[in-house]
C-alpha cells in the first residue's frame, strides 16, 4: 500500500469515526432536550392493590394460634437411622454411627 492510500484510507477512518461520536452527541443532546420538555413519567412494577370483593365481611386474618414454645412430650424424638425392620427391607441409615475415636469428652465449665 502506498503512502498515500494509507493516508487516503486513515482520512476515511477518522471522517467515519467523526461522524459516528457527532451523530451519538446529536443524538443524546435530543434525548436530553425530550426529557426537559416533557414530564419524565416512571413506570410502575406491580398495579396498585386492589381490594377482593366482599371484603368487608371477612376477617382480615386468622387467629394467632396459642404457642407455649415447649416441645411436644407426646410425641418422642426419632433416631436419625430406620429402625431394625426397615434396615432388614434394605433402607440405609440417613447417618452413619461415629467412631469411637471421634466422640470427645464434654466440655469443661471456665
Amino acid at each position: 500500500m502506498s503512502p498515500d492510500d494509507r493516508k487516503r484510507a486513515y482520512r476515511k477512518d477518522l471522517l467515519l469515526a467523526s461522524v459516528m461520536v457527532a451523530a451519538g452527541l446529536a443524538l443524546s443532546g435530543v434525548s436530553l432536550v425530550d426529557l426537559a420538555v416533557h414530564e419524565p413519567k416512571m413506570a410502575q412494577a406491580t398495579p396498585p392493590l386492589q381490594s377482593t370483593p366482599g371484603a368487608e365481611t371477612k376477617p382480615s386474618a386468622p387467629a394467632e394460634s396459642v404457642t407455649t414454645g415447649q416441645r411436644p412430650s407426646e410425641i418422642p424424638p426419632q433416631p436419625a437411622h430406620p429402625d431394625a425392620e426397615a434396615q432388614k427391607a434394605g433402607v440405609t441409615p440417613a447417618l452413619p454411627p461415629a467412631p469411637a475415636e471421634k466422640i470427645a469428652a464434654p466440655i469443661g465449665e471456665k
